[in-house]
């Protein structure tokens, strides 16, 4: 059963950045659509960020409205590792950011978290004002 654990969250302040990382303990890990979500208390786990496999080149990525251009999703499959670079943080960023692995074959339903069969622990980012 593959691992997924995440690190990198901490508290800053609005304007600055992070980097989470997400490091898988098995190397099938390459196979895999990678995504990232977060959960704020009281609401719903949210689609951040996905990132397809790498066949040949540079991989395909997803993000959602809400981050685009702001985050940038990447993954290392030698590191077995997936990371999401957090930049112009605000304050309704604040949440548990989460990585996943896919369970599911290519990019339909990428944002429904139905769709990944392993998570990590998750992480806490708080962005103050």
């Amino acid at each position: 059963q593959v691992q997924l654990v995440e690190s990198g969250g901490g508290l800053v302040q609005a304007g600055g950045s992070l980097r989470l990382s997400c490091a898988a303990s098995e190397r099938t890990f390459s196979n895999y659509v990678m995504g990232w979500f977060r959960q704020a208390p009281g609401k719903e786990r949210e689609f951040v960020a996905a990132i397809a496999p790498i066949p040949r080149g540079s991989a395909t990525t997803y993000y959602a409205d809400s981050v685009k251009g702001r985050f940038t999703i990447s993954r290392d499959n030698i590191k077995n590792t997936v990371y999401l670079q957090m930049n112009s943080l605000a304050p309704e960023d604040t949440a548990t950011y989460s990585c996943a692995r896919k369970g599911t074959l290519g990019a339909r339903g990428i944002a429904s978290p139905n769709e990944y069969d392993t998570w990590g622990q998750g992480t806490q980012v708080t962005v103050s004002s």
